[in-house]
């Protein structure tokens, strides 16, 4: 994905020496090209640098067209053709070494916005918006609501009170509780050599038309990809739903749910109050999770689950029943 502007700062391209000093990494090519951005893996073009940790299978998910890769030694010789191996003992910290020379979050324009709000757009007292932002038609703002530089706002959307807004693009027709936070830095954290350091989160946020988001939710930015909450999805008070997440249309998601990174929730997938899911899963279209569930496995189409660790409903009812049985027998032998 190509990082947008409207809310990051491009700090211009580097050349692969620059970055190369700056992470005292060391290269196995001579070859000094220009790096102009940075990329997933899987998706690095002819100017990108991308990153890859973890066993050598990871390899073959490194794009044939990226520039050049951070690699540990043992892995380089797996790289594809072409991609210049920059090697380095941790290559996610100097990954972030680099989003950082390239990219920054843009800053407040304070006193110097331009933003665009359109004459029916209803704005309480309070609202402060930052530098090419644009607010559409019949869109209400609630009072001390901030809505970051180049945040785009559709039609007759409301956002209530206390709401902070960050590199977001908003429908039509979206409703946002108060106290909701929208595109914040997501859950990044990477071992530099002086110890945990935060991961830039360069994606954004994207609510489809009709959503609705509940009181106090938080919904991350993503860090390379988008977080995506597809149309008529309503989600509940008091949720978390982390970055690079991708929920589908008409998902309904009740109060106190919270998903993991780079979790996939089809179309119409119904989750109770307090479930969670851990990074990566996915979900198919139609699942139903049961209040509390603990998801830490991929779950298809239309199948109901439930329990921690979750499992298919109706296993998981006779194992409570089960355990139910074995108590109260217990308790007869004891009388």
């Amino acid at each position: 994905m190509t990082i947008d502007v409207r809310f990051f700062d491009y700090l211009g391209q580097k050349k692969l020496s620059e970055l190369i000093e700056l992470t005292g990494a060391e290269p196995v090519s001579a070859a000094d090209v220009n790096i102009i951005s940075i990329a997933a893996s899987d998706v690095a073009g002819p100017s990108d640098i991308c990153f890859i940790e973890g066993h050598e299978k990871a390899t073959r998910a490194v794009s044939e067209q990226a520039a050049a890769c951070f690699v540990s030694a043992k892995m380089a010789r797996h790289l594809p053709d072409g991609v210049v191996p920059v090697i380095v003992k941790q290559p996610r910290w100097a990954f972030v070494q680099a989003s950082r020379a390239l990219y920054r979050v843009r800053d407040w324009s304070v006193g110097k916005a331009t933003y665009s709000v359109h004459e029916t757009a209803i704005l309480a007292p309070g609202v402060i918006i930052g530098d090419g932002a644009a607010i559409g038609e019949r869109v209400r703002i609630g009072p001390n609501t901030v809505i970051g530089s180049g945040v785009q706002i559709g039609r007759d959307t409301t956002i209530g009170a206390n709401i902070s807004i960050f590199c977001a693009l908003i429908g039509d027709h979206v409703t946002i509780l108060s106290g909701a936070r929208i595109g914040e830095s997501g859950f990044g954290v990477t071992l530099g050599p002086d110890g945990a350091e935060d991961i830039p989160q360069l994606g954004r946020v994207i609510l489809q038309d009709h959503v609705t988001i509940g009181a106090n939710t938080c919904i991350d930015r993503g860090a390379l990809s988008d977080t995506i909450i597809g149309e008529r999805t309503k989600i509940d008070n008091l949720c978390q739903i982390a970055h690079n997440c991708v929920l589908g249309r008409n998902v309904m998601m009740a109060s106190f749910g919270g998903i993991s990174g780079s979790v996939t929730v089809g179309d119409g997938v119904m989750m109770g109050g307090r479930v969670g899911i851990a990074d990566h899963v996915k979900i198919g279209d139609g699942a139903r999770l049961a209040a509390s569930a603990g998801v830490f496995r991929d779950i298809g189409a239309g199948e109901a689950w439930g329990g921690t660790p979750a499992k298919p409903l109706r296993q998981h009812l006779r194992e409570v029943a089960w355990l139910d049985r074995q108590v109260a027998a217990r308790r007869s032998d004891k009388k």
